[in-house]
């Protein structure tokens, strides 16, 4: 009897994880070039630019380069949640938007999550390899930013 009813339980979850498979949230997909104007404006050496592209971007811009793993269904809820609020705290895709006081704060902000190893999650580096920073890029990119924030406060506020 018992035998019985977990096979029924087993199949009626397989059969909703296999309905399930035909649903996920919107994906992430707009124009990469939307982060142009971050790049123009803060003008990041190609090896930093690289490291914001690999480690940064699918999380932090308004386009998400999808693994596989992102068509089976809960994971592509969980890492929607992810992009959400990656955009939510920074969104470079928006840069245009924020105001010069908002843009250093962000870029201060940049500096210190990646200094203090907060930034990439742990649970994006785990399935993308080249987004685990080791010191010299970590120490480019905070590098990269304090030149660049020194830059923007003093070259952009009004004369």
């Amino acid at each position: 009897m018992m035998k019985k009813l977990l096979k029924k339980i087993g199949l009626i979850l397989l059969v909703v994880f296999i309905i399930a498979q035909f649903f996920g949230p919107d994906r992430n997909e707009g124009d990469i070039t939307s982060v142009k104007a971050f790049l123009v404006d803060t003008n990041p050496p190609e090896d930093v630019k690289a490291i914001l592209e690999g480690s940064c971007f699918d999380c932090h811009s308004d386009h998400t380069t999808y693994p596989w793993y992102n068509n089976i269904t809960p994971v592509n809820y969980w890492l929607e949640s992810h992009v959400k609020d990656g955009k939510k705290h920074f969104n470079a895709s928006k840069w245009t938007e924020y105001s010069d006081k908002k843009k250093d704060h962000k870029l201060d902000e940049l500096a210190e999550e990646v200094g203090e190893k907060e930034m990439p999650l742990p649970s994006y580096t785990w399935t993308h390899d080249d987004a685990d920073l080791s010191q010299a890029q970590i120490d480019a990119i905070v590098a990269w930013v304090n030149t660049t924030r020194v830059k923007y406060v003093f070259l952009k506020e009004p004369q």
